[in-house]
């Protein structure tokens, strides 16, 4: 991009979204953009000199000189038909992120199904310990830095990769990270095959002197090492590693383990985040690392210092003797690692979880996963299912899911159509040492907080 120019963003209230156009307004272009609500991300997008419109309208993309939309932008949006008649660009934001690493000597990219917003940032954080000064675009707001984005001086670039739909193969990072692979967004691809083949695709976007840093422990990633024509360092738990966590130990909110290279022993590292999947995460940020040659105590002091992201195992707060945690989980796997998590944070008490399922499609494709992925819950509740922009399917929907949960587990599993009921609902079954964890990706995000000033004021809900 060589002259600084006017870029509109439609769903601009996104979090990926929202930290391209951060990125952008610090720059110096021109940025506007447009969302169906107003939240804190587009006041503070408003703040920072954007313009920002509520609900979306022909009118808004006036003088803009490209128009940026994301996956879940279709193509009848009345903003993307006045670009095309106007023979205005329109490109994915994928593009635009292309575009930013190009501005970059080198770009970092993390990609898997699940674990890149907390990798992502594992990674900014031994980078910024290493005084390396990265720019950074990560899909969740870092508490290290106070926000989802911000560019750096330096001469690397990190961000999540998007494979939902196939977008992350426009991006050319020096360093690509892969978490895992799994049964996801498998309305936009036909098999687990046609997934393995894209994240190859991606990964043969490394030019000769980069690397490819693949977790060890996936089943699917190591099947897929040997057609991998990349220079690769994994990283695990396990012995055929090159990078390895041995001695792992869960304490309190955090965890700890020795940090192994080459049959060679780093050193301790200690954690302030807790789980399996976080210790996965952050031996990629120190596989990183090695390779740029950082020293290990730089790194350690990068992971040590980890804070977390908002909406992975936010603790929000205590309140009657009840602790409220929320997650952005939202696959059986990911159910699966949070559960097990929180568990090792507190193994005796109980469990009130409260579930928001996530896109129709992904539910009705792993249906039977769910039902097995509460396992850790106490006491479970389910709401409907929040679309993301998606038709309803026939026969999909949450009173169906907590119907199969129950039969198959034979558990009672609590059912509230509307996810704004839930905190009247439970409050009175509430008890002391209990912990509550919200659990989606879409308006059970704001539960938490709600029940938590519910507890503190000891006032009756009300439902929004």
């Amino acid at each position: 991009m060589y002259k600084k120019q006017h870029i509109h963003f439609v769903g601009i209230g996104g979090i990926g979204m929202s930290g391209l156009a951060r990125v952008l307004l610090n720059l110096g272009y021109t940025i506007t953009g447009s969302d169906l609500c107003e939240t804190e991300i587009t006041r503070c997008l408003n703040k920072l000199g954007g313009i920002i419109y509520k609900g979306h309208a022909p009118e808004n993309i006036q003088g803009a000189d490209v128009v940026v939309i994301s996956s879940a932008v279709r193509e009848s949006n009345p903003e993307v038909q006045e670009a095309y008649s106007s023979q205005i660009p329109v490109i994915p934001r994928a593009e635009m992120l292309a575009e930013l690493m190009r501005l970059k000597k080198f770009g970092i990219a993390v990609a898997g199904a699940h674990g890149k917003t907390s990798t992502t940032s594992m990674i900014s954080s031994v980078l910024r310990a290493a005084g390396l000064d990265p720019t950074v675009i990560i899909g969740g707001k870092v508490n290290g830095i106070g926000s989802n984005a911000c560019w750096g001086q330096g001469e690397f670039l990190i961000a999540e990769a998007d494979e939902s739909d196939g977008s992350f193969l426009r991006l050319t990072p020096s360093i690509a990270v892969v978490t895992n692979i799994d049964r996801e967004h498998l309305d936009y691809y036909a098999d687990m095959n046609a997934i393995i083949r894209c994240f190859l695709d991606f990964i043969d976007k490394i030019p000769f002197y980069g690397l490819a840093i693949l977790c060890g422990d996936d089943p699917r990633l190591r099947e897929m090492l040997p057609a991998v024509k990349k220079r690769v360092m994994t990283y695990g738990t396990g012995p055929e590693s090159d990078l390895q966590a041995r001695d792992i130990h869960f304490e309190g909110l955090g965890a700890s383990f020795r940090a192994w290279w080459q049959n060679a022993e780093l050193g301790r590292i200690q954690l302030k985040v807790p789980g399996l999947h976080h210790v996965r995460n952050s031996l990629a940020a120190m596989a990183l690392g090695l390779e740029l040659e950082i020293p290990f105590h730089k790194i350690r002091t990068g992971l040590m210092s980890y804070e977390g992201v908002g909406r992975r195992f936010e603790i929000l707060g205590e309140a009657e003797g009840i602790t409220i945690v929320d997650d952005y989980a939202h696959h059986p796997t990911e159910i699966l690692a949070t559960l097990a998590a929180a568990r090792t944070c507190w193994p005796e008490r109980r469990f009130v979880v409260l579930f928001e399922p996530h896109r129709y499609s992904r539910t009705r494709m792993l249906m039977d996963d769910f039902t097995t992925a509460f396992g850790e819950a106490d006491e479970l509740w389910l709401t409907e299912i929040y679309p993301a922009g998606e038709t309803p399917i026939v026969g999909v929907s949450g009173r169906r899911l907590a119907r199969n949960i129950r039969d198959k587990q034979g558990r009672q599993v609590h059912y509230v159509e509307s996810c704004g009921d839930l905190p009247g609902a439970i409050i009175s079954s509430l008890q002391e040492d209990d912990v509550v964890i919200t659990l989606g990706a879409g308006t059970i995000g704001r539960i938490g907080t709600k029940i938590l000033d519910m507890l503190k004021t000891k006032e009756p809900a009300i439902a929004f």
